[in-house]
């Protein structure tokens, strides 16, 4: 595991690199979004120094990576893509993500960009999940964040309610560029305790 910030992406060879074209393979080549790319890169508004990077990898390969970012977040017009979205800033959300006006504070971070590799195989892909959460947790309260907000795949929020890491929906259910998601509140702490529960329990619940 992997917590990249701009500050230490120097220790890390090529893997942002790597990552970045990673995402351009799932979000504009598999699922045909209209992000920014360059070099074979994927990228947004939201890649800033305030942001972390969590990877999961093997020997140099990225099994799976979330991005989080501080909901106090600012570079130019933008904040966070949950608000940026609530304000109208962002064309392909819609306004209405969440029932209450988004957070603003410290303790609150956003997660983005959550994937796993295509590479990953069906049988692991539980134990990746769990072992990526466990990363969002560990990364989140290393910057302070009680709290992690994030637009999730439906099935991955019920799933993550029936192994013990609580995803608290707090938006309506909705269907987004063929997606089913919600947005989601995730105590970091609950998430921490949740992911150190064997690894024979997440196979049983299955994904």
């Amino acid at each position: 595991m992997a917590v990249l910030s701009v500050a230490n992406l120097h220790e890390h060879g090529d893997l942002f690199v790597k990552y970045l074209k990673l995402r351009r393979e799932i979000f504009i080549q598999g699922k045909q979004w209209a992000l920014p790319e360059a070099d074979g890169m994927e990228f947004d508004q939201y890649d800033t120094p305030q942001c972390r990077w969590v990877l999961l990898h093997e020997g140099g390969e990225i099994l799976a990576s979330v991005r989080i970012a501080p909901t106090t977040a600012r570079c130019g017009l933008h904040s966070y893509m949950i608000r940026d979205a609530q304000l109208g800033q962002l064309s392909d959300l819609p306004l209405d993500l969440m029932y209450f006006a988004a957070p603003v504070g410290e303790q609150v971070w956003e997660g983005t960009r959550l994937f796993l590799s295509p590479d990953v195989p069906t049988s692991r892909r539980p134990l990746v999940h769990r072992r990526l959460l466990k990363a969002l947790g560990d990364a989140a309260v290393g910057v302070g964040a009680k709290l992690v907000i994030a637009l999730l795949p439906i099935m991955l929020i019920r799933w993550m309610n029936r192994v013990g890491m609580t995803a608290t929906g707090v938006g309506p259910e909705l269907e987004i560029a063929g997606d089913k998601v919600q947005c989601a509140l995730i105590d970091t702490r609950v998430l921490q305790t949740a992911c150190s529960t064997p690894t024979k329990n997440v196979r049983r619940a299955g994904l």
